[in-house]
């Protein structure tokens, strides 16, 4: 057994792909070198990422799948479960030296588990781009914390920077400790760990860091949300069912 150890990035488990096939590998698997562990009997084989090679790859998959069967992959890498890498592997095998379109194969467990997860994720982004709401710091900078299941802060992205393009915003992965910033031209990630003077890891800013105007808004709009409610009508299963609890977290009507 190889153990194929990347670093983590789309890119990269597309070239250790590239490697495998290069080198001409049978009994192998990627992992992802913050999950690394030796093994006992075998070898360990650092991939460097490439993105050419990363690019062969992924073009050649494009030329055997649709659009939506090709962006599965992606959004399925991005679901970080812990077994992905040999999910994905194991599907772009299938898909690699199958002479005809595979996708429709659902009697097939590889192409069944890489559209189940892929759903699962694109459902979180829809999500995400649903609940999240920006906060206006004093420095207009409009900022939002985020804490998804899956790592969807790359998809949600031309979201944001088509609704909000005249804005400079940040959204904020408290889970993986990185974001995107766009200042209104362009987009970076800010890898870094947010942390407030109070130690807290919270969704919505200190009072002291937001605008005067923002805070005034949160308080109007909570006023609205409760006296447009109707109490005798309430269902809280029907209410649940569309807005789970844990995106309460982020909507400003449902903060104490």
């Amino acid at each position: 057994m190889i153990q194929l150890v990347y670093d983590g990035t789309f890119h990269g488990f597309l070239t250790s792909i590239f490697e495998a096939y290069e080198r001409k590998l049978c009994d192998f698997s990627i992992v992802r070198r913050s999950n690394f562990q030796p093994v006992l009997l075998g070898e360990d084989l650092t991939i460097l990422t490439d993105r050419a090679k990363a690019t062969r790859v992924w073009m050649g998959l494009k030329k055997k799948l649709s659009a939506h069967a090709h962006n599965d992959i992606y959004k399925a890498f991005l679901s970080e479960l812990s077994n992905i890498e040999s999910l994905l592997t194991d599907f772009i095998q299938y898909v690699l030296k199958s002479t005809s379109n595979i996708e429709s194969d659902l009697g097939d467990a590889r192409v069944v588990s890489i559209k189940k997860i892929a759903q699962q994720v694109h459902r979180e982004k829809h999500r995400m781009e649903a609940f999240v709401r920006f906060q206006r710091t004093k420095e207009d900078l409009y900022y939002a914390a985020i804490l998804p299941d899956f790592n969807v802060l790359p998809l949600i992205l031309p979201h944001f920077k088509n609704r909000y393009a005249d804005q400079h915003w940040l959204i904020y992965d408290r889970k993986r400790h990185y974001g995107i910033q766009y200042d209104c031209h362009t987009m970076q990630v800010v890898e870094v760990i947010i942390n407030f003077d109070d130690g807290a890891d919270r969704a919505f800013l200190p009072d002291n860091l937001v605008h005067e105007e923002e805070l005034e808004y949160q308080s109007l709009w909570k006023n609205y949300f409760y006296s447009v409610n109707i109490s005798p009508r309430k269902n809280k299963q029907l209410h649940v069912r569309h807005v789970p609890v844990r995106y309460w977290r982020y909507l400003t009507e449902k903060r104490v």
